[in-house]
């Protein structure tokens, strides 16, 4: 008897991108037209933009970690782990699963979107020291690291400890960066009352940044109101300021400064995935260069989209290419599903196009600035807008329900200000969250594929 094999496609991520493009194969694909398998190290689609949120406590972790497996519609078969290297000569991906076992993945078609990773530079003891705000790990570890730090300094009859510990440092003007100082100093404020013995006027954030400006993407007039909201909160704001280096104990800034601190929160900028160099194609600023169609050039059966890829952004023309934002990579996931499917068919591939919508940035309580479709929002107009969009952008109704009970019950309740216990004795920075020597050569997926040194699952 013989047997007919289903082509094979294979999802690396699922982040923004992948999970749109799966759950359009999954709608539109006829179940024996092909098999879709998606690898992963977790079962689940983290909504990133309400991370800070999560870190602050606003959100419960689980409110913004929306399971894959709900759907009715779901038949995608799921590796736990993540893909450290691309052969696409032989079309083999390189698995390590989640127990650390290595396997080779054959595929018909595969769309890369593996996503991006901290940004970090060779600045001595930051990788070591500093705490990253890229998965649920990371916000959950801050929480509880940031809460340790008002028991420790409560404790403490040290006056030099104790003003270290309430010193808080942010690297990163973005959007993460901002949002991000943001939300914590509002934890601490309302905290540092549940303190007597502490002085509030101890507790200091400082907000640093390479670049002139603080989110230059809204524009002058709204980056200048977001940075006053900032001031305004006793939020340190420096520009053209980064750090030299770090210790344990304090943060040593490049204009001189050094700050006492036990506490640096990195956040400045991402680059793309690891795995994209181990394909051994063109990059642009580390991004694959792929086509309008989301296709690797020269590749039959390769796509790639979101913050991994450079897709031209036909909106803007004059060789520009898409931000890496949430806003895109959801667009780019359903287009790419689309081209798959076209592929498969015999079809032709249609170009990716999309206007940008704006941007909102929620600085928590009744602060926000927002800019959609180019008006100017301050204020309750622009929280209400930032958090309706981030409601309505969430995948489930399980996850709607659970974050909005979280936002009216913390407006009602507040916070209760707990450690939930995810801070080890040990304590795990930048490097140990995000494992990005864990990726092969080009010449090492060669090897190891040409080798067959683990059997495919």
């Amino acid at each position: 008897m013989d047997t007919v094999t289903r082509p094979r496609i294979l999802v690396v991520g699922a982040g923004f991108a992948g999970v749109e493009c799966v759950r359009r194969l999954e709608r539109k694909l006829a179940p024996d037209e092909a098999d879709v398998t998606l690898v992963t190290p977790f079962a689940y689609q983290l909504y990133l933009p309400l991370l800070p949120q999560v870190a602050s406590g606003v959100l419960t972790p689980q409110s913004i970690a929306l399971s894959l497996r709900r759907s009715r519609k779901y038949r995608t078969r799921i590796i736990p782990g993540g893909a450290i290297g691309v052969d696409l000569r032989s079309k083999v991906c390189v698995i390590r699963t989640i127990t650390d076992k290595i396997v080779n993945e054959r595929y018909d078609y595969i769309v890369l979107a593996p996503g991006s990773v901290t940004r970090t530079f060779d600045i001595p003891g930051l990788t070591e020291h500093a705490f990253g705000m890229k998965t649920l790990a990371e916000a959950a570890y801050i929480r509880d690291h940031v809460i340790s730090q008002l028991d420790l300094a409560d404790a403490s009859d040290d006056p030099a400890e104790r003003a270290a510990r309430l010193q808080f440092v942010v690297v990163g003007g973005g959007y993460a960066g901002t949002e991000t100082a943001a939300c914590l100093q509002r934890l601490t404020h309302a905290a540092v009352q549940r303190y007597p013995r502490l002085d509030p006027g101890l507790i200091k954030w400082h907000l640093i940044d390479i670049a002139p400006k603080l989110m230059p993407e809204l524009g002058d007039k709204l980056g200048r109101s977001a940075q006053e909201i900032l001031r305004r909160r006793g939020i340190e704001v420096s520009l053209g300021v980064s750090i030299a280096k770090a210790s344990p104990e304090e943060v040593t800034f490049t204009d001189g400064r050094v700050v006492p601190t036990h506490t640096l929160i990195w956040t400045a900028g991402v680059v793309a995935s690891p795995l994209i160099a181990t394909l051994g194609a063109e990059t642009v600023k580390g991004r694959l260069a792929v086509t309008s169609e989301l296709c690797l050039p020269g590749h039959d059966g390769v796509f790639a989209l979101g913050d991994s890829a450079a897709v031209p952004d036909l909106a803007k023309g004059d060789g520009a290419v898409c931000p890496p934002t949430a806003q895109h990579a959801m667009r780019q996931g359903k287009k790419v599903a689309d081209n798959v499917m076209a592929a498969l068919r015999g079809q032709s591939l249609q170009r990716y196009e999309h206007k940008d919508l704006g941007l909102v940035v929620d600085l928590g309580g009744k602060d926000a600035v927002s800019k959609p479709l180019g008006v100017e929002l301050r204020g309750v107009p622009a929280q209400a807008v930032a958090r309706g969009y981030h409601w309505s952008a969430l995948r489930t109704n399980v996850a709607k329900t659970r974050v909005m009970t979280n936002w009216l019950l913390n407006a009602v309740a507040g916070d209760d200000f707990v450690r939930t216990g995810f801070q080890a004795r040990k304590p795990a920075r930048l490097k140990d969250f995000e494992y990005t020597d864990s990726y092969l050569t080009p010449e090492e997926v060669r090897e190891r594929v040409e080798g067959r040194t683990a059997g495919s699952l």
